[in-house]
């Protein structure tokens, strides 16, 4: 990103500033309104998510969510949801109907599943059929 788009990366697989995953895990974790004033103090004009639902590839933001969440939970304890608030009541990471109401309504979800609600995936399965996780998306509207 850096060297192709000439931008400033925040957060990357090189990162080790805690405080720094922590503040933009806490950014992703939380609501729109409460993720505004973060990256607007970090003085972020754009976020790039990898998601795999369309593809099927598992490496991607949405399966590596817990972790920011974690090291952010450790700095923030006080200021952002903790991860057992990202689990559904059976205690599974859910990005289905029955995720938590934490999940579904956070900025990493948003982003990854803008629009993906209305998008057929694969024959037979549901439109916002998640490939890489097998499984119909909990929130479909996102606007």
């Amino acid at each position: 990103m850096s060297a192709m788009a000439n931008r400033t990366v925040l957060v990357d697989n090189n990162t080790w500033n805690n405080t720094h995953i922590a503040t933009v895990g806490r950014a992703l974790a939380t609501t729109e309104e409460e993720a505004y004033p973060i990256l607007e103090s970090l003085d972020v004009d754009y976020v790039l998510v990898i998601f795999g639902g369309l593809t099927g590839y598992s490496s991607d933001d949405i399966n590596k969510f817990l972790w920011p969440v974690r090291i952010g939970s450790g700095v923030y304890p006080n200021d952002m949801p903790a991860e057992r608030d990202f689990y559904s009541s059976q205690g599974q990471f859910d990005v289905g109907p029955g995720g938590s109401t934490a999940l579904l309504n956070c900025v990493a979800y948003k982003l990854c599943y803008y629009r993906f609600g209305q998008m057929q995936t694969e024959y037979g399965k549901p439109p916002g059929y998640d490939r890489a996780r097998g499984k119909e998306i909990g929130k479909k509207n996102i606007e």
